[in-house]
């Protein structure tokens, strides 16, 4: 009786934790997979994140996975019983949305008491607050909400904030002239550290948004379209830690790749479209479809070129330099004919690329690391890299 009176208390956010935090998120499309992915290895982690809630246009809360279910109602308490920290997230994207629950001081104030009473009621250790694309009229609006939800919480309880990168202006538009508006943010990193105990910065996703790297990759011929360069990343932390402790800071790290239509330019140039994302074991079954041997790049990510075609041959190895073939034929079509020419590209990122997320998290003397995602689909050897970090 005695462990579960234990267990069942919140691990306070003023509570000691250990030096090296590892979180991540579930998410609620792959609840089955996500969850029989994490049990085994909650020993590993800090903290735990059902990705599950949106909101309604009323501002009530939408609960997609069902945590009062199984197997969420099963993984929790087994999280309980770890002392992992359990806080379900809250994400929205529909700015307009936001602005209508945060500009008005009455909705605000019932929108942070509603979410109060969601995790009081729910025994829940925190909550996470994922609110995406919001515009810079926002900014102060933001900033009060989570200054009212951080009281309404109490020291008890945990306020973590998930939030976009920041990238240095100067080197987001490398060889331009920044606009007027480039340093007006939705964000008020100040606001965010003295109401947040933990600041998860969304470092992925990165496409074209430092133009100084891209440029870089250019000036060498390079094929460059990283989900997350740690050269970028890091810039990101350094930025962000002038305003939000270190000690708060986590670094995001995905688990999922892009498949990108490419189109290749006279000139070794490259225009990258984004198919879409994929988990590991579409990229690893589309190269042995091909009999390519993907190769890892420069930024640490996994990757390979092929041309795509209705039916492939019997798969036969084309070498250590077949990720670049596609790449290298069309770039020499265009350049030769001055035309263009299309491939496409694959990159992931894998479990070596994410030991060395977790190497710079500690270098850059931030809390931590938190994975997005977890559900199932990741390369299974970063388990082995997570259980060194606690070692």
């Amino acid at each position: 009786m005695l462990t579960i009176l234990v267990c069942s208390i919140p691990l306070t956010a003023s509570a000691a934790s250990p030096s090296f935090e590892v979180s991540g998120w579930i998410p609620y499309w792959r609840t089955a997979t996500g969850t029989m992915d994490v049990l085994p290895h909650l020993d590993v982690l800090t903290e735990v994140n059902p990705f599950v809630y949106t909101i309604k246009s009323d501002g009530t809360l939408l609960d997609n996975g069902s945590l009062g279910a199984e197997p969420w109602a099963s993984f929790i308490a087994s999280a309980r019983t770890k002392r992992v920290r359990v806080i379900p997230t809250i994400m929205t994207s529909n700015a307009d949305l936001v602005h209508a629950l945060l500009s008005n001081q009455r909705s605000r104030i019932a929108f942070e008491d509603r979410i109060a009473a969601l995790v009081k009621d729910n025994n829940f250790d925190g909550i996470d607050i994922d609110f995406e694309g919001k515009r810079s009229v926002d900014r102060n609006y933001f900033s009060s909400f989570l200054k009212g939800l951080a009281a309404r919480l109490g020291s008890k309880r945990w306020l973590v904030c998930t939030i976009e990168s920041r990238t240095p202006v100067s080197d987001r538009y490398d060889g331009m002239t920044p606009p007027p508006d480039a340093t007006t943010y939705a964000n008020d990193f100040k606001a965010i550290n003295a109401s947040c105990d933990r600041v998860r910065i969304m470092a992925y996703d990165q496409q074209t948004i430092d133009q100084k790297l891209i440029n870089q990759a250019a000036s060498s011929s390079q094929l460059y379209a990283p989900i997350s360069d740690p050269a970028w990343v890091e810039k990101v932390v350094r930025l962000a830690a002038k305003d939000i402790k270190k000690s708060k800071i986590m670094i995001g790290i995905p688990t999922y790749g892009y498949e990108y239509d490419v189109t290749a330019y006279a000139g070794k140039q490259y225009v990258y479209d984004i198919l879409w994302t994929f988990n590991p074991t579409y990229a690893i079954t589309t190269a042995a479809q091909y009999g390519i041997t993907p190769s890892r790049n420069a930024q640490g990510e996994m990757f390979f070129t092929y041309v795509p075609v209705a039916t492939s041959s019997t798969p036969v190895s084309l070498g250590d330099n077949s990720a670049q073939l596609a790449a290298v034929a069309a770039t020499t079509y265009a350049s030769t004919y001055n035309a263009h020419l299309n491939f496409r590209m694959m990159e992931w990122p894998d479990a070596q690329s994410i030991d060395g997320k977790i190497a710079l998290a500690k270098k850059l003397g931030v809390r931590g690391v938190s994975i997005f995602k977890f559900d199932g689909g990741e390369d299974q050897a970063m388990w082995s890299v997570l259980q060194q970090v606690k070692k």
